[in-house]
């Protein structure tokens, strides 16, 4: 995704205010995890990675702003959203009249709950926009077409020249932010997507080829398919990390995010925490992407004394902007002071706030060396780490 600035390419717009009511779950679909990533969050991923888009605009209901924060952390940066309205085509306004500062060229319209837009589509979509001219993606429909009256069914409707509509609609920024403010002062606020309200004043929508998997999520159905879509796509990996420090003079130690009063302090150029310093490692290892030196050299001094938190929130960017997302962690400290134990659950919950993750997918153990080595003497601590991640198997 580009860079903004006064004046843009090609904006999005995602709709993510509805309620979701048919999906069967207790939260907005939208919100509802696929294989443990948020259905808004996948959308925003996949229009982050296209080069087509400059700016994206999300428009939310607004009782939804910590789920909104929960969905998008760790992901570029956003503009603030826009809280949506009463109806779909209210958000769209909304949306519209808050990009005017940077006044798109184009705007694209999707549905936040096709998390499975791919970046063809988007080129396609953009591609198919002249002046007075709109696009959406369409697909023609196959199979026979009945109606029905209650259980029974009665003729069939011919399917040729029928298609099915789908998102992201692209159009002339100012031609569809005017045509939906005509249609709000006419009062036609409940057309079913953005074409029509294109098309209401005279304007032409162009056709392109859409994709059957640019699915809606509507009901429960919709939800078990996409799991299993995913499943096929998604494989797992494991990274491991290993880390020492030497103790030095001082009054505690940082062990896996948490201070320990103990008579001395582990030495090191950021606040020398070993265990953290390993899962980063390890997840670095599972994306096969350096590890902690390179991307934080110790020879650079604007890491001297940083929180070690610091590296791990950034292996977890990493793991995020490729799309993939952390199954379970493992850390095991090796020492014969200070005692683990009575520190485990604390630590385990600041790993899981680290991560974003529930504490359940965290463990971290503790043993000694038998007074055996380095830590067996009470020279240091040392720490080994275990990571599973799943990522999109073209990766």
């Amino acid at each position: 995704m580009n860079e903004t600035s006064a004046q843009i390419g090609t904006a999005a717009i995602l709709l993510a205010a509805g309620r979701g009511e048919r999906s069967g779950h207790s939260r907005p679909k939208q919100y509802v995890e696929l294989c443990g990533e948020p259905v808004l969050r996948r959308t925003i991923r996949a229009f982050q990675a296209s080069p087509v888009i400059d700016l994206i605009q999300v428009v939310i209901h607004p009782d939804d702003a910590e789920l909104y924060d929960a969905a998008v952390a760790g992901l570029p940066a956003l503009p603030a959203p826009v809280p949506g309205s009463e109806t779909r085509q209210g958000s769209v306004l909304q949306a519209l009249e808050a990009l005017q500062p940077v006044s798109p060229q184009t705007v694209l319209i999707h549905d936040a709950a096709r998390p499975f837009v791919s970046g063809e589509l988007l080129e396609r979509v953009a591609a198919g926009v002249g002046p007075g001219q709109g696009a959406s993606p369409a697909i023609a429909v196959t199979d026979t077409l009945r109606r029905g009256v209650g259980e029974l069914l009665t003729d069939t409707v011919p399917r040729e020249q029928l298609f099915t509509m789908q998102t992201p609609q692209a159009f002339p920024y100012r031609d569809i932010l005017e045509a939906h403010r005509k249609a709000a002062q006419i009062g036609q606020d409940h057309l079913t997507d953005d074409a029509a309200v294109f098309q209401l004043f005279g304007q032409k929508v162009s056709r392109v080829a859409g994709e059957r998997g640019n699915m809606k999520l509507t009901r429960p159905e919709d939800f078990a398919y996409a799991e299993r879509m995913i499943a096929t796509t998604m494989e797992t990996r494991t990274g491991q990390g290993f880390d020492v420090h030497a103790f030095g003079s001082g009054d505690a130690v940082w062990l896996c995010g948490v201070q320990i009063p103990f008579e001395r302090n582990l030495k090191g150029h950021s606040d020398a925490d070993v265990g953290l310093h390993a899962l980063t490692d390890a997840i670095f290892g599972a994306l096969a992407d350096g590890d902690i030196g390179s991307h934080f050299p110790p020879s650079d001094p604007q890491w001297k004394g940083t929180a070690s938190d610091v590296f791990l929130r950034h292996a977890m960017e990493r793991l995020a902007q490729r799309g993939g997302r952390l199954i379970n962690l493992d850390v095991t400290l090796v020492c014969e002071a200070p005692k683990i134990g009575p520190y485990r659950d604390k630590m385990r919950s600041r790993i899981a706030e680290i991560c974003d993750v529930d504490v359940g997918r965290v463990a971290v153990k503790a043993t000694t060396s038998e007074r055996l080595g380095f830590t067996g003497r009470g020279e240091g601590i040392a720490a080994m780490a275990a990571v599973t991640v799943a990522l999109p198997a073209e990766q």
